[in-house]
């Protein structure tokens, strides 16, 4: 292809158009390609810049570059004239997208939420004045703020809700409704939307009018209205920008006026009707006091308002079924569906977790030597913040839960834990089963859950209490009281959350290792009762699929079989059934009980006191311990953190051990080499990077921004080396993310080059070169050099000694300012540089020229 740039081979042509050079549309070679596909026109390279949206060559990746041409008259230096008109053009530029996005910012941040508060505060005021007077109390400017702030959490219920409607119309619209709502109904797919009025039938006309629409690309559906097609094709042009405004248009104020609207119908729909009919039930009911004794008196009321509508929307279901209305009996079903789907909802994400973590805290009580009266008296105290409290601790441990049956499943036979979900399982899917399945089976499956997480609290938390309070008497309380005037105590609270516990959950290997134990207790306890097959299976001994051996009604393996396949292709293993295999089950059921209970017994007492032994020695180092045998309560959150890492440590050198004896000493020896290295990277490593830097940065931050603002001049500044630190590592991880979140430059290239290296692979030299010299000497002149000047040049100036008190206290900051300010100025004069650049382009800018590979002004189709 070389050849082809020898005249004598023939003429050069554009490998866009294939035409050769002419005067007036001469050939450029922009890139570094070679051979015929080195020349092109400018005007084809536009034009295909523009269609590829590409600023540089799809095949050399070589960026095209343009110079400049500009009329004959432009001037040296343009005129003050020009410079102030584009500036003053630019300023009101800004002051009118300024001035927009305020709008934007207001209407959304402000008039939305604003507008629901007042909204929902009227209708839930109980009186009918409240709701005539709503529109003069739109106007009325007392507690805007805490309205603003409440109507945010309006609407962002209002928002959830109609998320959770679209959501729900098209569970159903692609996996059908249940079978009582589908029965006896034609043409189920054409009358989805049957809460919209019938489409008559067109006359020929318009069926012609139809016919081209869709050969034009129309979505219609032949004879009716799809409102699925027509809510797409009208949302087509509806972008984001243009929704919320940020296309500099006015349109946006529609939607507000759209959003308002619909809050308001959302607030009236789904919480005042079933807040009032909930309240008349109530009444009726005379439960006033007990739901008033709750704390929570609208969200009680509601529900039971949305439970006397779902079961009234069930009566006139029957009722319509019993008449023959096909099309009410539909509307009311998928009203009903809505309603259960929403309070079961309710029921598995709320109330199962809430009740798993108040139980969790019952059963935990004297561990904390406290009582439920306590816990009573807290709740009184702050029911909101009890409450979240207690639902947020039962979700964790419904998903550690559940995350533990996954782990589970991935050791033991297919088909063992029948009577769980798995949530693995690609055919599973809990909104279809809220809308398949029956309020009586959902209620028989939420009592089988609660049986289920309550007994395993019962034996993994309140059991090893007791039995530890029994042989241990001494042990338990744990200490949590919070001792937060001590500066200490908050750095090591720091240490704990910034250093200690990531460090332990992002480099342990407690999953392989929790797998490893749970295989190696199931082949104990299945060789101890003969149950190998069932439990953990045969392996390769059986064929994939083989009949059982026994009579299908006797089998509980088929019974399992055909429980998984209810919901969906499962995999499912045959096993060997034992003779009394009942009551090997209930042995195992015993041994699984009994395990849990020493195993939980060990973890809440070998980390802490191993934690406790070593935490003996630490206050002997701190200021606050006045002798060595007067020892502080310490919070067991550090200990029990110390302990973890201590068991943590002991295992991985253990497991280290044990995998390397069998290799031989050769190979012992080169693995202690290897280890041995990357311990001392790693020591190199966590004293620069956690130790210096952290510690540069917290004392310079601490003389930048606490000591001046809260030390007075009387008074003389303690500096605490060990909270400097702590608080050092905080500051570094945000700034590490502020970093990686910015622009592409060395500092970011460095730290994640030094992340994605981690200890194994770090190059220590290349670390220190890039990341922890450059980092240290900028944080050592900024400490060093305030410090010089304040000490040993002021004194040689000033002599009165409050101005050089004053000029010590404040130069850091005075400094850090001046810097901004410097750094801001550099700025401005850089963006002014880009707006005579502009201002000059838009007066005398006439073309660009594509300018060549070898960046000569001589047109390669002239040579």
């Amino acid at each position: 292809m070389d050849n082809m740039d020898d005249p004598s081979q023939g003429a050069d042509i554009c490998r866009v158009c294939r035409s050769e050079g002419m005067p007036e549309r001469p050939l450029f070679h922009p890139c570094i390609c070679t051979g015929s596909i080195k020349y092109i026109h400018q005007e084809c390279l536009v034009q295909w810049m523009r269609y590829s949206r590409k600023e540089y060559c799809e095949l050399c990746s070589y960026q095209f570059s343009f110079t400049p041409i500009y009329a004959p008259d432009m001037p040296r230096r343009l005129p003050i004239k020009d410079v102030a008109a584009g500036i003053t053009s630019s300023v009101l530029t800004g002051i009118k997208y300024w001035l927009h996005f305020t709008l934007v910012g207001l209407a959304w941040l402000c008039v939305v939420p604003f507008t629901a508060c007042r909204i929902y505060r009227s209708l839930f005021n109980g009186s009918f004045d409240a709701v005539m007077s709503l529109p003069l109390d739109m106007w009325s400017s007392k507690n805007i703020s805490g309205d603003i702030f409440h109507g945010c959490f309006v609407v962002t219920c209002t928002l959830f809700a109609f998320i959770g409607l679209i959501w729900l119309r098209e569970q159903i619209l692609h996996g059908g409704g249940p079978d009582w709502l589908e029965r006896d109904e034609p043409n189920n797919q054409q009358q989805l939307n049957v809460l919209l009025p019938p489409i008559p039938q067109q006359n020929p006309v318009e069926e012609i009018e139809g016919e081209l629409r869709q050969e034009n690309g129309n979505q219609v559906d032949e004879g009716h209205w799809n409102p699925i097609d027509w809510g797409d094709r009208a949302a087509e042009d509806l972008t984001w920008e243009r929704l919320l405004g940020l296309d500099g248009s006015l349109v946006f104020l529609e939607h507000v006026f759209w959003v308002v609207s619909m809050n308001a119908l959302f607030i009236l729909v789904f919480a005042f009707c079933p807040y009032q009919m909930g309240n008349l039930a109530i009444t009726a009911m005379a439960l006033q006091d007990k739901v008033a004794a709750s704390h929570f008196e609208g969200l009680v009321t509601t529900l039971c308002g949305y439970c006397l509508i779902g079961m009234c929307l069930l009566i006139m279901h029957t009722f319509a079924t019993i008449v023959g209305f096909r099309r009410s009996k539909r509307i009311i079903g998928l009203s009903y569906i809505v309603v259960k789907v929403s309070l079961l909802s309710v029921v598995e994400i709320g109330v199962l977790p809430l009740v798993c973590g108040w139980w969790l805290d019952i059963c935990s009580l004297s561990m904390f030597d406290t009582s439920f009266k306590d816990r009573l008296a807290s709740f009184r105290l702050a029911p909101g913040t009890s409450m979240f409290i207690h639902w947020l601790v039962g979700m964790v441990y419904v998903y550690y839960f559940a995350s533990f049956v996954l782990l589970l499943r991935e050791v033991v036979r297919p088909g063992v834990l029948w009577f769980l979900r798995n949530l693995n399982d690609p055919d599973f899917s809990p909104i279809q089963e809220l809308i398949q399945q029956g309020m009586l089976q959902h209620g028989r499956r939420l009592i089988a859950s609660a049986m289920i997480f309550g007994t395993a609290v019962f034996l993994v938390v309140w059991l090893p209490i007791r039995i530890l309070k029994f042989i241990w008497p001494s042990f338990l309380p744990y200490n949590v009281t919070l001792h937060t005037g001590s500066s200490n105590e908050l750095s090591m609270e720091l240490l704990l959350l910034q250093v200690v516990l990531p460090a332990l959950l992002e480099q342990t290997h407690t999953r392989n290792w929790l797998k490893m134990g749970i295989h190696f207790w199931c082949l104990v306890v299945s060789h101890l009762l003969g149950i190998k097959s069932y439990l953990l299976g045969d392996g390769e001994e059986l064929p994939p699929v083989v009949a059982p051996i026994h009579p299908p009604a006797a089998d509980l393996g088929a019974a399992h079989e055909g429980l998984l396949r209810r919901g969906g292709p499962v995999g499912f293993r045959p096993y060997t059934r034992p003779t009394n295999f009942a009551i090997r089950l209930i042995v195992l059921l015993v041994l699984v009980a009994l395990s849990v209970v020493v195993i939980s017994l060990l973890i809440i007492t070998i980390p802490v006191w191993l934690g406790r032994l070593a935490m003996s020695f630490w206050p002997a180092l701190l200021p606050s311990a006045q002798e060595p045998s007067q020892l502080p309560n310490i919070h067991e959150l550090y200990t029990a953190a110390c302990g973890t890492y201590i068991c943590w440590l002991s295992v991985r050198a253990v497991c280290f051990v044990a995998g390397w004896l069998p290799q031989g000493r050769t190979v012992v020896i080169d693995r202690l080499k290897f280890w041995l290295k990357v311990s001392a990277k790693a020591m190199v490593a966590f004293i620069v990077l956690l130790g210096i830097i952290p510690f540069l940065f917290g004392l310079l931050l601490e003389l930048v921004m606490v000591v001046p603002f809260r030390v007075p001049l009387y008074q003389t500044p303690v500096l605490w080396a060990w909270q400097d630190w702590a608080l050092g590592v905080l500051y570094m991880k945000i700034a590490c993310a502020i970093t990686l979140m910015g622009p592409d430059w060395s500092l970011r290239r460095a730290i994640e080059r030094t992340y994605r290296d981690g200890l194994i692979r770090m190059d220590v030299k290349l670390m220190m070169q890039d990341l922890a010299i450059p980092v240290i000497a900028v944080l050592s002149l900024f400490l060093a050099v305030p410090y010089v000047i304040a000490y040993s040049v002021i004194p040689l100036i000033v002599n009165d000694y409050g101005t050089r008190l004053l000029i010590a206290r404040r130069i850091y900051p005075t400094l850090m300012l001046t810097m901004a300010i410097i750094k801001g100025m550099m700025m401005q004069v850089r963006q002014f540089k880009r707006l005579y650049e502009h201002i000059k382009n838009d007066k005398y800018l006439v073309g660009r020229r594509l300018v060549n590979y070898n960046h000569t002004t001589t047109v390669s189709g002239q040579n």
